[in-house]
């Protein structure tokens, strides 16, 4: 028995009729799938040059780009329900000339039919558009335009539809800090200070209060039994306007002076008794982020904080200007003008470092990476600290050091504190 047969009683009309429409259909489909296409490939080039025509076919063109979301809504409706008419016409045409048995019916709608519509509704009006976008756009821009009236109540939804699914995809998307420092790394700014102004607001939300705090040592602090003239000759010396006011040691942090709080007794005695201005220490956990520690200075108004481990020891101190120099760079004021730098470059590739400057810091300095001294750091959180690690004693004037390219020489000493340290990185 023959798998296809053709039909003995065939309705000439209705062929005739079904195969008008799947022309006309597959002509539609042809200049939807074309028109994308068309469109969609222009350059800037090209639609200069439609710009400096005055026809109205370039001007239907211009047009229709002003509004790229509906007219591909427009193209896509357009092309789904022809398509669909399409299916069920061959269908019905395919139906009224041959009779099938088993599976044949199944693989001549699936593969024959597929096929025809893929070559001559798809692929063929694709590749023809793609080498002349101007003029096939230019053809296509008239049925487009009505096609856009037309197909509008569909096309709003469409364009409503996928912008909320849209915005939901952006909302829900997340993009790891590494992925974000690597775009950072690809963008071209203006200048350095915009690419270290990007970096650091990258590298924000990572930053732990241990990195950028100023260590214990480095703490002007006050004794609670203090006369007022130690404090006001401390304060002139000093320059700064909040100071800690411990009572043994830094480790019992009674209080915090604002020195505007003393304005209006600046003319008192000695035996003034300054400590009733002092304001309640924040403290603050050293492995706090910085950018939660902004959210609290916020909120409780406050622009100083005292950082402790653990125990609850005093390890060093953190302002509201030490974390917005992570983002915008070192703010400098009057006070700040004679202070040392915490390095100098003295070569191409030797340096001059304080002992006290950050390891963080120290790397970026020299241009390595954050990571660089990872494995042999330890717990040290300064360039002294490192040195210490590396020589696993107590380093000493002239001690020379070296590690992962680096050649470390212990310049000078302040008692039994390493004071500066000349580095020599290999070019």
């Amino acid at each position: 028995m023959d798998a296809i047969i053709i039909n003995e009683s065939i309705d000439i009309m209705s062929v005739v009729v079904y195969a008008l429409i799947f022309v006309v259909l597959l002509s539609l489909s042809a200049m939807a799938s074309g028109s994308e296409t068309a469109f969609f490939s222009l350059t800037r080039a090209d639609i200069e040059k439609l710009e400096a025509r005055s026809d109205m076919g370039a001007k239907r063109v211009l047009d229709l780009l002003g509004n790229p979301d509906r007219l591909l809504a427009t193209i896509l409706v357009t092309n789904n329900m022809v398509n669909i008419c399409l299916v069920i016409t061959v269908t019905q045409l395919v139906g009224e000339v041959f009779t099938f048995s088993g599976v044949w019916e199944f693989v001549f709608n699936t593969v024959v039919i597929t096929f025809i519509l893929l070559l001559f509704g798809e692929i063929m009006p694709k590749v023809v558009s793609q080498s002349s976008p101007i003029k096939i756009s230019t053809l296509l821009s008239l049925p487009l335009k009505f096609l856009r009236w037309l197909v509008y109540p569909l096309a709003f939804i469409l364009m409503r539809t996928s912008s909320k699914v849209s915005r939901l995809a952006m909302r829900n998307a997340e993009i790891s800090i590494e992925e974000l420092a690597d775009a950072v790394d690809l963008t071209e700014t203006g200048s350095e200070e915009e690419q270290k102004m990007l970096s650091g607001i990258v590298a924000f939300g990572q930053t732990e209060v241990v990195e950028i705090m100023h260590s214990r040592v480095d703490i002007t602090g006050l004794e609670f039994e203090a006369s007022y003239d130690e404090v006001r000759k401390i304060i002139v010396e000093t320059g700064y306007s909040r100071i800690p006011v411990y009572g043994d040691d830094l480790d019992d942090v009674r209080g915090v002076l604002y020195v505007k709080d003393l304005l209006p007794y600046i003319g008192e005695s000695s035996g003034f008794e300054w400590q009733k201005l002092l304001r309640k220490p924040y403290f603050v956990h050293e492995h706090m982020m910085i950018d939660d520690l902004l959210k609290e200075f916020q909120k409780k108004k406050i622009h100083i904080a005292i950082v402790v481990d653990e125990y609850g020891a005093t390890q060093g101190l953190i302002s509201l200007e030490d974390i917005l120099e992570e983002v915008v760079g070192e703010i400098t004021d009057e006070s700040d003008e004679d202070e040392d730098k915490l390095y100098e470059k003295i070569g191409e590739h030797t340096y001059i470092f304080d002992a006290k400057i950050h390891i963080g810091e120290f790397v970026r300095a020299i241009g390595y990476d954050e990571e660089a001294f990872s494995d042999v750091e330890g717990h040290a959180e300064t360039l002294a600290g490192l040195m210490m690690e590396l020589k696993r004693d107590l380093p000493r004037r002239g001690d020379e050091l070296q590690s992962h390219g680096v050649k470390f020489f212990i310049a000078t000493m302040d008692g039994r504190r390493v004071d500066k340290i000349k580095v020599e990185v290999n070019g």
